[in-house]
């Protein structure tokens, strides 16, 4: 009975210590199978037992994660370089169309109150200007064409009443002047000086000559004020931007050319307006001083013509006494 004991005894140990054994060596490859797959493996690494790939299966969700996690870091640049060239775009059509809107009415619309009096006032200059050349052009050709008209319908007048009665015109320059030798002939009647008559007769023709250069250069004096000051005027009208410009500048505390360009453009349309103003006036003057010169020969032509039809009446009159007397 105590042999069987014993006998029984011993074969539990011996069961108890087969048994026992198997738990932790099962433990102890678990982590050994999970630590490779944790690392990268080694080419000499040998390939784990059946039950590894069911620890292991999980093991690549947390390699997974890391690369889901990277994208949105690499691919968070692209929307900021998006917003980037959005505000660029927006920046560039923002500029763009101000200064596609510089035209010279916008210059004018924006410009300060005393920028746009200058432009005003050389506007009208201008369009004075324009105006006494295309009057004076019309007045000096009929007066010059008239004139040379006279002078050769009276070539063949040997008196002063047969000129006047060629010419029929009472309005005409060569009218007045044979008019003013017909008259001071009749208020000097019964003068033996026929110098004194001739030196009256030259100073009323004088005065007609004087008078007439006075009205043919109506209006230039004007274009001589323009020509002289509308420079002055528009470079006033520039300086009056420009200071405005910087002041603008120093408000906005910027350099851009978006906020500079337009003040500086109107200031400089000033300056424009006033050149287109001054250089037509001056080269205006300078033609009718050229025509009024010339104007004023042919009057000279006409104040002789009558002085010598004065002087042939004089002539006749006395030779026609000497001639009563010779036959008393």
């Amino acid at each position: 009975m105590t042999m069987l004991n014993f006998r029984s005894i011993g074969v539990a140990v011996i069961a108890l210590a087969l048994l026992a054994p198997p738990t932790p060596l099962l433990a102890q490859q678990a982590p050994a199978a999970a630590t490779p797959s944790a690392t990268a493996p080694s080419p000499g690494t040998v390939a784990p037992s059946q039950p590894t790939p069911a620890a292991t299966a999980p093991a690549p969700a947390p390699m997974e994660a890391p690369a889901v996690t990277a994208a949105p870091a690499a691919a968070s640049p692209a929307p900021v370089a998006t917003q980037a060239l959005s505000e660029a775009g927006h920046a560039s059509g923002s500029v763009a169309p101000g200064l596609s809107e510089l035209s010279p009415w916008t210059m004018f619309l924006n410009a300060d109150i005393i920028v746009k009096i200058v432009m005003i006032g050389l506007a009208v200059s201008s369009v004075i200007t324009w105006t006494i050349f295309i009057a004076k052009k019309i007045e000096l050709g009929r007066t010059r064409f008239r004139l040379r008209r006279s002078l050769k319908q009276i070539a063949e007048s040997r008196s002063l009443a047969e000129a006047q009665m060629v010419l029929g015109d009472k309005h005409s320059v060569l009218s007045m002047l044979l008019g003013a030798a017909l008259h001071e002939a009749k208020l000097s009647a019964g003068l033996s000086s026929d110098e004194g008559i001739k030196e009256r007769a030259a100073s009323s023709f004088s005065e007609y000559v004087r008078a007439e250069g006075r009205h043919m250069r109506r209006g230039m004096g004007f274009l001589a004020t323009i020509g002289a000051t509308a420079p002055f005027i528009g470079l006033f009208g520039t300086v009056w931007g420009i200071m405005n410009s910087f002041i603008g500048i120093s408000k906005s505390q910027t350099t851009n050319l978006a906020v500079v360009a337009p003040g500086i453009a109107e200031a400089l349309l000033a300056t424009a307006i006033g050149l287109v103003a001054a250089i037509p006036a001056v080269i205006i003057y300078n033609h009718f001083s050229r025509e009024i010169k010339v104007y004023l020969e042919l009057v000279a032509r006409a104040s002789g013509a009558a002085g010598r039809l004065l002087s042939r009446d004089l002539d006749r009159s006395h030779g026609s006494a000497h001639r009563a007397r010779a036959a008393e």
